[in-house]
């Protein structure tokens, strides 16, 4: 199956304006931007086809041309990263057999989560689409509670059936749980991880849907896919001793770079 890797960027996030461009610094002291880390991520997984950035924006173009990326320009009326890349997609002229949605803030993504993502809708022919899930240690679920008890809000999380089928995903911690966990221990959260696989005719049909009141609620695209009675595969991937965070919030940048340094990333 051919795959196409799509990171969408937009300049004007709503909580973290000029995000793409924000430089990481990593464990030797190299500063590289967000975009880029994303885009090096993305080129370290196998078996892809191609790799583009797509983007709205001149300030990003002009940023991921730099260091070597292909870029492909789309409207600024896309509400979303899953928008964007059907955009890329029908701009590229379609025929990618699968389009991955590596958005633009997860440089911690490690290659077999997409790796794993793929051959999850490769082995599920009767789902439109695909993300992983990661199952919280206690750390991060920690981690996830602290965020939003002061405010924020530090992640995604999901619940899914015993067929791996997606029943929810939500910007609160759930499902709840009364317990406490030690940081390494194994917790019934599951943390969402912002990546989506596609099969084209999902991709293509999604921006004539409309906003429903789940996904404005969320800020959530995919609920989108829920709303209108589309499955989505939830693909247990594992972490392998690796970190992984997402970039969300400015208060982020330290967080992320002390696991870069941790993990000894460049």
């Amino acid at each position: 199956m051919s795959v196409l890797i799509v990171i969408p960027a937009r300049y004007a996030s709503t909580r973290y304006p000029g995000k793409p461009l924000v430089e990481l610094t990593g464990a030797e002291g190299d500063k590289r931007t967000l975009i880029e880390r994303s885009w090096r991520a993305a080129c370290a997984v196998g078996g892809v086809d191609r790799v583009v950035v797509a983007t709205d924006d001149d300030r990003i173009r002009r940023a991921a041309e730099g260091f070597g990326a292909e870029v492909v320009m789309t409207s600024e009326a896309c509400a979303n990263g899953t928008e964007r890349c059907a955009e890329a997609h029908a701009a590229l002229g379609g025929g990618y057999e699968v389009v991955v949605n590596l958005q633009g803030d997860a440089p911690l993504t490690p290659h077999w989560f997409i790796e794993d993502l793929v051959a999850g809708l490769r082995s599920a022919p009767g789902m439109g689409l695909a993300t992983p899930v990661l199952q919280c240690d206690g750390a991060t679920l920690n981690s996830l509670l602290a965020d939003r008890a002061a405010g924020r809000v530090g992640g995604t999380t999901a619940v899914f059936g015993s067929d791996h089928g997606g029943l929810y995903f939500s910007k609160e911690v759930i499902p709840f749980c009364a317990e406490t966990f030690e940081d390494e221990a194994k917790t019934p959260v599951f943390h969402h991880v912002g990546v989506y696989a596609y099969r084209p005719d999902a991709l293509a049909s999604y921006p004539s849907w409309p906003t429903g009141p789940l996904e404005q609620l969320e800020g959530l695209e995919q609920l989108r896919f829920l709303e209108n009675s589309r499955r989505i595969l939830c693909v247990e991937v594992e972490a392998r001793g690796r970190e992984f965070w997402e970039l969300n919030n400015p208060e982020d940048v330290a967080r992320i770079e002390a696991m870069m340094v941790k993990m000894g990333e460049k």
